[in-house]
């Protein structure tokens, strides 16, 4: 493979990275109206966060497999040596795990529920479906640094 495409393969896969556990990222936030959710109403952009959850983690975590090794193919398999790369996948697979494994369920039960007086337990589920996306992004931004920085971790 040409080395000019490296870039466009770095940045493929990158944005196949996020795009794997944006919508559980974003989703909260467009949940933050004070009632029930309500899929019908629900705009473009959100309506397309859904449907990238529900339909499009396969596709999109092929891709990224495909990609990825692509990358390795390219850079070597010694890359997979780097303390960084190595801290940067494991906070990933966190990420990854919060995404799947806790954002997912409670934000199905969540637009679930119907609006029968429970305004109020909606409002509090929904703020900490927020503060788990707030923690998600931390940890994207971590990877962010280290992968820009490389430091030298041990």
């Amino acid at each position: 493979m040409p080395a000019s495409l490296l870039p466009v393969l770095v940045a493929v896969h990158v944005a196949l990275a996020i795009s794997l556990f944006l919508p559980s990222l974003l989703l909260p936030f467009a949940l933050r109206v004070r009632r029930p959710f309500d899929p019908a109403t629900a705009g473009g952009f959100t309506r397309t966060l859904l449907t990238l959850q529900g339909r499009g983690n396969l596709v999109i975590g092929l891709g990224l497999a495909l990609s990825g090794a692509a990358l390795l193919a390219v850079l070597g398999w010694g890359l997979l040596s780097q303390p960084w790369l190595l801290a940067g996948l494991t906070i990933y697979a966190i990420d990854l795990g919060l995404a799947f494994f806790v954002q997912r369920p409670s934000l199905r039960r969540l637009i679930g529920l119907q609006a029968k007086g429970r305004d109020a337990a909606w409002a509090t589920r929904a703020r900490r479906q927020r503060y788990i996306s707030y923690v998600m992004a931390g940890l994207t931004g971590t990877i962010g640094v280290l992968m820009s920085t490389k430091p030298v971790l041990w």
